[in-house]
């Protein structure tokens, strides 16, 4: 069966996992760390792409972004990608493929889902033991969201100014989210949707969503569900 394409919306913020080929590091020290942020920088602007967290793991990454136009994610990951394999490829000395094929993604209901997957991003490092708190973690977005440092790369999203009125109480607010987590299921929600590329959201989101594009968002179509058969 034919892979479908990705579902890429401009306006619309984005879930990006991308994994390294075999789940090898893509990583290696601090200057690779470097060298991938500085290039997905250059490139986010030269896109149009609004990055709004991201975690950068030993063998892959998680963006949250919002693209201004239809072809401003794809171009910036594929720039991202090439480059810095090119670069990865010399610095180890090593041949071959350093990405696990394409990186997935899928379109997310900001005001549902934008924070959540904010959270989940940024508590990566946590759950995968690397450090205690979310803040410790220099490779993720959560120290900027708090205050503790400015990153280039960040753009804050509608969903994050709304959590206070000054930066203090931004900041607060969005400490107490990392500090409550998310659900099981929540998590589980957001990685499927984006390994699968199912749109993420409410009902009537999904038919919006739909209505943009010919390319099925959901496993089961929003609407009216089918009569059951009844046997004759």
């Amino acid at each position: 069966m034919a892979r479908l394409p990705r579902l890429t919306l401009p306006g619309y913020p984005h879930h990006v996992i991308q994994r390294g080929n075999n789940r090898q590091p893509i990583f290696a020290d601090a200057d690779d760390f470097d060298a991938f942020l500085a290039q997905l920088t250059e490139q986010a602007l030269k896109h149009g792409v609004a990055v709004h967290a991201y975690a950068l793991m030993e063998n892959h990454f998680h963006l949250l972004a919002t693209p201004d136009s239809a072809d401003g994610l794809p171009k910036m990951m594929q720039s991202v990608g090439r480059t810095y394999a090119q670069y990865f490829n010399r610095r180890h000395g090593r041949t071959g493929t350093l990405w696990e094929g394409r990186y997935r993604s899928t379109v997310l209901e900001a005001e549902a889902y934008l924070l959540p997957c904010m959270v989940f991003l940024d508590l990566n490092p946590v759950r995968s033991g690397l450090v205690v708190q979310a803040s410790d973690y220099r490779w993720s977005s959560a120290s900027h969201w708090l205050g503790l440092r400015h990153d280039r790369v960040l753009s804050p999203h509608a969903c994050y100014w709304a959590l206070g009125n000054t930066p203090f109480a931004r900041e607060a607010a969005y400490l107490a989210l990392l500090e409550s987590g998310l659900a099981a299921s929540q998590q589980k929600s957001l990685v499927d949707s984006a390994l699968n590329g199912w749109a993420l959201g409410s009902a009537t989101f999904l038919e919006e969503i739909q209505a943009k594009t010919v390319r099925r968002v959901t496993r089961s179509q929003p609407g009216r569900p089918r009569k059951a058969q009844t046997d004759h």
